[in-house]
């Protein structure tokens, strides 16, 4: 069966909010942000809480592989203009291999760094939640909350919208990687979705995975990949 397509309105006025596939060059040209998770560390191995103020891991040899094709695969997929990296060691070195193929500087950006997560840092889930199981539980079921001596996510939040902005307005029209880390890359997901903050609970984001958006001159934002692992 075909489905059916709306007519015009009256007197042929064309739709002024058409569909984000269909906007090509009439709305200008987008701002792309290739977000790439960094590569594994021994703490992502063992699944410890890691953000920033933390013990700054680098990547171990798994890592740097993983890096390594996310940035083969990122140069063969983007022309890529600006490369903006978190100041943590682990975003830095996966950072490199980008610049290494696309011969491009990497700048530092702290609004793209990790959570800070205070006390939890170097623990594991398990072990924060027979340590500090009521501060966990409030953790969990609200992102206005932050770990003892850490940042809540609607902190993280906030810093995360003032980078995107910056990114934007000094890179407007281009293409640029930004290499982060779980947190962030969540949260400038669901501003680009609009979604309540809830829903960074219900992403999953793999190390070294790439998610790409789009934003047109207008603010209209475009999700065109989520967490893509390259091969």
């Amino acid at each position: 069966m075909t489905a059916a397509v709306d007519a015009p309105a009256a007197g042929g006025a064309k739709d002024t909010n058409p569909l984000l596939g269909w906007r090509g060059d009439v709305h200008g040209r987008p701002t792309t942000l290739v977000l790439l998770r960094h590569g594994v560390t021994a703490n992502t191995q063992r699944k410890l809480f890691c953000g920033r103020g933390g013990s700054d891991p680098g990547l171990v040899a798994e890592g740097e592989a993983q890096a390594a094709r996310a940035a083969a695969w990122i140069a063969r997929h983007h022309d890529v203009d600006a490369i903006v990296a978190s100041p943590l060691r682990r975003t830095r070195e996966t950072a490199g291999f980008v610049a290494r193929e696309t011969g491009l500087e990497v700048a530092v950006d702290d609004g793209v760094e990790e959570a800070a997560f205070g006390d939890w840092d170097g623990h594991g889930f398990g072990d924060i939640m027979e340590r500090w199981p009521e501060e966990m539980s409030a953790w969990l079921a609200s992102t206005s909350v932050a770990p003892p001596g850490g940042e809540s996510f609607d902190q993280v939040q906030e810093r995360v919208r003032e980078a995107r902005d910056r990114i934007l307005a000094d890179h407007a029209g281009e293409t640029v990687v930004v290499v982060s880390h779980v947190t962030p890359i969540k949260l400038m997901t669901r501003l680009a979705l609009d979604g309540p903050m809830s829903i960074i609970h219900r992403m999953e984001l793999a190390p070294a995975s790439i998610t790409t958006i789009a934003w047109w001159p207008d603010g209209t934002p475009s999700l065109r990949g989520f967490s893509i692992v390259p091969e």
